[in-house]
């Protein structure tokens, strides 16, 4: 099995991020060894890239409070690792950012995956992250796979991007933050005891 620092130089060092690396642009994860807790969304946001702080946007603020957790417990508490998709910033679309480039977590999320043994439950964050990690067993849209997250339980928690972006999908779902958030709530808190 690769080392941490193995496995982040060879990311670095992979054809398909040369042209980063040459730039000084670092890939953005976050390994714990005693993470119980996995966030898997699809790639950094530009400021989090810069700030080369995961989560550290509108979105991340979001995240946290449906956790129910601090800032400080997010990033210091050794229980929660960071796995996207992508692990470099993909670049603004028409409609928010671009999606995450092919064929990228099936190289490198398994070595990184086999660093965090203690993984109880991954949080499956957007379309992309979804479709990555449920495949078929997606429902017809992120609405209904986050409608139906006890189907998924205990080892994934499927929820909506927390863009601020997001804001009229919130309020038209108000079952989401009366069911969902709850639930995600007191599961992060048992694992965080």
């Amino acid at each position: 099995m690769q080392t941490a620092d193995e496995i982040f130089k060879a990311i670095q060092n992979d054809p398909q991020n040369r042209e980063l690396t040459s730039q000084g642009i670092l890939p953005l994860y976050h390994i714990e060894p005693d993470a119980e807790i996995l966030i898997i969304s699809q790639a950094p946001s530009r400021k989090a890239q810069e700030s080369m702080t995961f989560w550290n946007d509108p979105s991340g603020d979001r995240l946290r409070a449906w956790m129910g957790v601090t800032k400080d417990q997010f990033y210091h508490s050794g229980k929660i690792g960071i796995l996207p998709l992508d692990f470099y910033y993909p670049g603004k679309g028409k409609h928010g950012d671009l999606p995450p480039r092919k064929g990228f977590a099936e190289k490198w999320h398994e070595p990184l995956l086999q660093l965090m043994p203690k993984v109880k439950i991954k949080l499956l964050i957007g379309q992309y992250a979804q479709k990555y990690y449920l495949g078929d067993r997606c429902q017809k849209n992120v609405t209904e796979t986050v409608r139906h997250f006890e189907d998924y339980l205990p080892e994934y928690f499927p929820l909506v991007h927390p863009s601020p972006l997001n804001y009229g999908w919130l309020k038209r779902n108000a079952w989401f933050g009366d069911e969902v958030v709850g639930e995600l709530r007191e599961r992060i808190q048992n694992y965080l005891c």
